[in-house]
């Protein structure tokens, strides 16, 4: 596992980017597997930047993103008009922005009439496009991987998923608060990857930022591995693995790092 500390949060973001955007140079067709939340932001950002001033090229890749609530979500093909859909976070912070086709998007539908149905189809897809390639993730405060919450099998695959307390909360205060959307008004279950599935990603990126994530993060890369923080699973990866972390995130770690 390789483990790179930013100065901050800019600088996390732009390493994380670098990488994805060596993959697309390298391999113009691969398959990115992304992830919404305040944390990709900055990198999708820096990729958009990339895309508009140097001319990085998006037209031959495929996504496949990690969730979406059951119970909103949109077709790519249909103007977006949910504001708390994941399908129209990746809309606004990054696919308008970039020459990505549409056919080439994947995001769980959360509309779909046959979740379960719908679910094993995503696993197909994800399959037929050869596989992930390099999966980004973040890290939930206690430690899930996108919607994989605390108890989930670290062979799961994609699946309907309750969503916890901690999750509901922290999805709260983070998209659906100032939206004026009351709290038991949420998606109570998400459609999300699992981190079996994850872990078949030939490259797994994970980012982390702030000291509100150092406790975890250290659970995650230097504590037992276990279904109750199922971001531990990035130490059963078997491919390669990289963590980048701000240093806020990584003061609580003893690795040597490479700065």
């Amino acid at each position: 596992m390789e483990l790179i500390i930013g100065k901050n949060y800019e600088d996390m973001s732009k390493s994380a980017a670098d990488i994805i955007a060596e993959l697309i140079r390298l391999k113009p067709n691969c398959v990115l597997g992304l992830a919404t939340g305040g944390t990709p932001i900055g990198t999708y950002k820096e990729l958009i930047r990339m895309h508009i001033e140097e001319g990085l090229d998006f037209s031959g890749v495929k996504t496949f993103n990690l969730d979406e609530y059951l119970g909103i979500g949109l077709d790519l093909q249909k103007p977006y008009t949910q504001d708390q859909s994941y399908a129209r976070f990746m809309h606004e912070e990054l696919f308008k922005h970039l020459n990505i086709k549409k056919e080439n998007i994947h995001i769980p539908d959360g509309l779909a009439k046959d979740p379960q149905k719908f679910c094993s189809h995503y696993e197909e897809e994800i399959k037929k496009a050869g596989g992930i390639d390099l999966q980004l993730l973040g890290i939930g405060g206690d430690g899930h991987w996108a919607f994989n919450e605390p108890g989930s099998s670290l062979y799961s695959r994609t699946r309907v998923q309750p969503l916890s307390k901690q999750t509901l909360e922290d999805n709260f205060e983070s998209f659906y608060k100032k939206s004026g959307i009351k709290k038991e008004d949420m998606p109570h279950f998400a459609i999300t990857m699992g981190v079996g599935t994850i872990l078949e990603s030939r490259h797994a990126l994970m980012i982390a930022n702030g000291k509100k994530k150092a406790e975890i993060i250290s659970k995650a890369l230097e504590g037992s591995i276990s279904w109750e923080v199922t971001a531990t699973a990035i130490q059963l990866h078997p491919g390669k693995t990289t963590v980048i972390l701000d240093k806020d995130a990584a003061s609580k770690l003893t690795w040597t790092a490479k700065e």
